[in-house]
């Protein structure tokens, strides 16, 4: 949820994430605008697979057990699906699809870091068809076998359909791993298998061998194999107003990161390809793909020291509204 860094520290990740904006192509998987005036905490974003430039997403809190398809081309709500069969979400943080074709949606916030020794996952088949739906959604409990965390990010593995929860710390979280299949009627225990740093959201390559892990100021991309992290680097992130999600396209070709707040900015940013289909995430030397309306930019090199100098001030803003925003919790 709502947190904040130090001005100096958000000084040295800004220039460490290195963010430019650059133009994108036109058509589906572009930078874009959610226009639904409904959506004003959009903190979770996951690529539909079988609807071609829509995105999954859902509020914060204070909602219900609501996920909207927003479609990029037009920034515009195509579907809102209803959860049916759960309890009242307290604060959802994140949705990634999983290789059975199962949306998860995870209610994994504690903004009291650990005032609740459990929290939840909800599943359910991504809908074939986009229109408004009413779903029933299976819920699973979830504890940590090293105690009660915030988190925010959830991400399903995308061939072993193993599920990963990073936990949210200013001093550094930990990757957790879920069981081999999550089961109702039990408690699944989530075990730490890694040390991650701040972590806002995360997303696996569609080939499952890289795990990228934003911040608010900053992104960088894991190596996984055999259910650990390894070597890392970092990715190239945009500077948005209070920074919460990422997935990839359903290509790998791009990082989309997503912002909350009315009309929050999802900002697209490309990768250049390993070759093998998976997306790797080094920087598209082509300086890759955000928008310059969405990222605040107008793609002009001659405009760069002005640009740096505008995402110092933006930089100084977020903190201050984030400073603002804490007390709602």
């Amino acid at each position: 949820m709502r947190s904040y860094l130090t001005v100096s520290g958000a000084a040295v990740l800004l220039l460490l994430a290195g963010a430019a904006p650059a133009t994108a192509g036109d058509g589906a998987d572009r930078s874009f605008t959610i226009e639904d005036p409904r959506i004003t905490e959009s903190s979770g974003l996951a690529a539909s697979r079988t609807h071609p430039g829509v995105y999954w997403t859902h509020n914060d809190s204070d909602d219900g057990p609501y996920v909207y398809a927003v479609d990029s081309r037009t920034g515009k709500t195509v579907a809102t699906i209803t959860m049916r069969g759960v309890g009242r979400p307290r604060d959802v943080e994140a949705i990634s699809l999983g290789p059975d074709g199962n949306l998860y949606v995870g209610d994994i916030g504690d903004n009291l870091n650990g005032s609740w020794d459990h929290v939840w996952i909800y599943g359910f088949p991504e809908p074939k068809q986009l229109k408004d739906a009413t779903v029933h959604a299976t819920q699973f409990d979830v504890k940590y076998a090293d105690g009660p965390r915030n988190a925010e990010a959830l991400m399903v593995h995308p061939t072993t359909g193993r599920v990963y929860i990073a936990s949210k710390n200013e001093d550094g979280g930990g990757l957790y791993e879920g069981p081999a299949k999550l089961t109702t009627g039990a408690t699944n225990v989530f075990r730490r298998v890694g040390e991650v740093p701040w972590v806002t959201d995360g997303a696996f390559s569609p080939d499952g061998k890289e795990l990228v892990l934003r911040s608010y100021f900053s992104a960088r991309a894991y190596a996984f194999g055999n259910g650990r992290l390894g070597a890392d680097h970092a990715v190239r992130a945009p500077l948005q107003r209070q920074a919460e999600s990422v997935t990839y396209t359903a290509d790998g070709s791009a990082l989309m990161f997503g912002s909350e707040g009315e009309r929050s900015d999802v900002v697209r940013v490309d990768v250049q390809s390993d070759g093998g289909g998976g997306g790797g995430t080094s920087p598209s030397k082509g300086g890759g793909g955000a928008s310059s309306s969405a990222a605040g930019g107008s793609g002009d090199g001659t405009k760069g020291s002005t640009l740096v100098g505008a995402l110092v001030l933006a930089a100084v803003g977020a903190l201050v509204l984030m400073r603002r925003r804490r007390g709602r919790g």
